[in-house]
């Protein structure tokens, strides 16, 4: 239950969702928790806010924050870093969880949306990882955790199928890909200095908020995880061993290869519904 007692973390898109989940079973864990997103009261379209995920950190231990920012800003996510040290102190974790999810074909997709998506999903991980990096030297260790997507993946064929969402998510793929190859390239420059850095993906689909408005109608049971087993693949990268560097893993893979059983988002019982939702 206090295997994070006394670490400080960041969680960014933590206003709903994967990143909402990672930040309640950090604090349930005994961490002091960052949380960053654009939403601070409330969302035009999807549920979920800053304040009521604060409003359930709060309910652990701790001291935990909520800094609203914009990612896709290079001004607005610099001061992150800056804002979580000045209330929790030196910075152990970054999960870097926030994404722009813009589906649609690769021919003729606008120039708007991809500068967009790569800011949100690498540069803006990049800079926060940059920002982080002095607080985990001087401490000696440090874990970042990236989380990316199996759209990342190469498409097989000809012929190639487009069923499903698989003809539109090709650059939300191309931006989890080049995430991966950051994350390799990191490593290479973090091992030796004791910083563990490596991302997870969903194995199936986690119907989020955003996921459910995105796939939500056209999933099959079997084609979906559950949000407790996402969270705690993440969350056991929060704490891994420093010969786990530098990998792309899978979450039900990575529960089965450790043997863990999925709990709930507070740590305390077995989730029942196990790798599935309930």
């Amino acid at each position: 239950m206090n295997r994070f007692e006394g670490k400080n973390a960041i969680v960014t898109g933590a206003s709903r969702g994967i990143g909402k989940g990672i930040a309640k079973r950090l604090a349930a864990e005994g961490a002091n928790v960052a949380i960053t997103a654009r939403t601070l009261d409330s969302h035009p379209t999807l549920s979920g806010s800053l304040n009521e995920t604060l409003a359930e950190l709060n309910a652990h231990s701790g001291t935990h924050i909520a800094i609203q920012a914009d990612l896709a800003d290079a001004e607005s996510r610099a001061t992150i870093v800056h804002q979580a040290r000045e209330a929790l102190g030196p910075i152990d974790i970054l999960v870097n969880n926030a994404a722009a999810a813009i589906y649609q074909p690769m021919v003729g997709y606008p120039l708007k949306r991809r500068r967009l998506m790569l800011e949100i999903n690498l540069l803006g991980p990049h800079d926060l990882i940059d920002a982080v990096l002095p607080d985990m030297e001087a401490s000696g260790e440090g874990w970042i955790v990236n989380l990316s997507s199996a759209t990342a993946n190469l498409a097989v064929g000809p012929p190639f199928p487009s069923d499903g969402v698989k003809g539109v998510f090709g650059f939300y793929g191309t931006t989890k890909a080049a995430l991966n190859r950051m994350t390799s390239a990191l490593a290479v420059e973090l091992h030796p200095r004791n910083i563990r850095i490596n991302t997870i993906e969903p194995q199936a689909a986690v119907l989020s908020e955003g996921a459910d408005e995105l796939v939500g109608n056209i999933l099959r049971p079997d084609q979906i995880e559950s949000m407790e087993a996402m969270v705690e693949a993440a969350v056991a990268l929060c704490d891994c061993p420093i010969d786990r560097c530098g990998e792309i893993l899978s979450s039900l893979s990575l529960l089965d290869e450790l043997g863990l059983t999925v709990m709930t988002l507070d740590a305390t019982t077995p989730y029942p519904g196990g790798h599935r939702p309930v």
